[in-house]
């Protein structure tokens, strides 16, 4: 169960949802596009968002990364730079989410304060947390938005944080908690001290590098609502499980965690057959056999001539994003008609979390 007693705070066990919702608005911005629709023309159209940047890795050769340009970015709130001392990832991360959150009460005004169930950057290995719980007063106070702190929460899991988020939000619309949740995520990739530790592991794509990925960035927006029109596009309860044999993990990788969300997420179709993947793919190989262990023990519920697509390559590893964003850009296809459904995007993090989410 959800507890309220705390303001906003970090979320981690909760029971199972089992509701269909409909999303009733959505916004995001990315390295191809200032929006959402420019962001799923582009990625259509194989507009590739990758750029030399001037950070140089251990070999003096130009890290490739895939950012939103600073043009783009509105400047931090005079009272958000006061709450506290902010890294310059946070104060990139609050001007990320700046205009899609606006931009999606827009489009979907709300009457009263509602919850934001916020997916955020993961812990990494020698690192303090990237946002703590004041992140959501902050960002409140950066764009204005009519968040309900009390019942809002982070879910720091990266990669797959974005499921995590939508099941929160499933379940507050089942407890009568709120008619509606606006679901986040924000992350970026732009840290020095963040890109000198994937360097260092070879992981940034750059000239030599051979098994690596264009870190990005970017933020997207979903507002959820119990289903009140059959007509609209239907979002399933997410699959989320872990894998014990992660990338910082000393047991063996066998893909089991996502094999386990992507059977999950398959259970509420009944026996579809999904269509089309969106997978969560980055470039790098590690993740090629746990979709290949996923796509196998789950053959029935994905038809055998269905369409995968990566949108990493055209705006790079958008990190605890990248979830979110999988989820719009399945969204768009499906109402726009060059994606098949029921579609299905999936995400793994760098640690355990992996998730899957089916959409129709």
């Amino acid at each position: 169960m959800i507890s309220s007693e705390k303001r906003s705070q970090q979320a981690s066990d909760f029971s199972k949802p089992t509701q269909v919702v409909e999303v009733v608005a959505m916004e995001m911005i990315t390295a191809v596009g200032g929006n959402a629709v420019q962001t799923a023309a582009a990625v259509r159209a194989g507009i590739n968002g990758y750029q030399a940047s001037s950070v140089y890795n251990k070999q003096l050769n130009p890290m490739t990364l895939a950012l939103v340009p600073d043009g783009a970015l509105p400047p931090l709130d005079d009272e958000v730079t006061k709450l506290s001392r902010l890294t310059s990832r946070q104060k990139r991360m609050l001007q990320l989410a700046t205009h899609p959150l606006q931009q999606l009460l827009e489009l979907h005004p709300l009457q009263a304060p509602v919850p934001l169930m916020l997916a955020v950057p993961e812990k990494l290995p020698g690192r303090r947390s990237v946002v703590s719980d004041q992140f959501l007063t902050q960002l409140k106070q950066q764009t204005g938005a009519a968040i309900d702190l009390k019942n809002s929460y982070l879910f720091p899991y990266g990669r797959a944080a974005g499921f995590h988020a939508i099941e929160a939000a499933i379940q507050l619309i089942e407890q009568g908690v709120s008619r509606s949740v606006i679901v986040g995520a924000v992350d970026s990739y732009f840290d020095l001290f963040l890109l000198n530790m994937l360097d260092r592991e070879d992981r940034v794509l750059a000239e030599g590098v051979m098994d690596g990925f264009a870190p990005g960035e970017g933020a997207a927006f979903i507002v959820l609502q119990a289903t009140t029109d059959e007509s609209k596009i239907k979002l399933y309860p997410p699959g989320i499980a872990e894998e014990v044999g992660h990338r910082y993990s000393s047991e063996v990788y066998k893909g089991d965690g996502l094999a386990e969300a992507v059977s999950e997420a398959l259970l509420p179709l009944a026996g579809e057959q999904v269509k089309t993947v969106l997978a969560g793919f980055n470039g790098e190989h590690f993740n090629a056999k746990e979709w290949g262990v996923s796509a196998i023990r789950n053959s029935q519920g994905i038809a055998s001539e269905h369409g995968m697509f990566h949108p990493a390559d055209s705006l790079g590893d958008a990190g605890a994003a990248l979830g979110l964003i999988l989820v719009q850009l399945g969204i768009i296809g499906v109402e726009k008609g060059y994606y098949k459904g029921p579609v299905m995007a999936w995400s793994s993090s760098e640690f355990a979390p992996r998730g899957a989410v089916c959409i129709a």
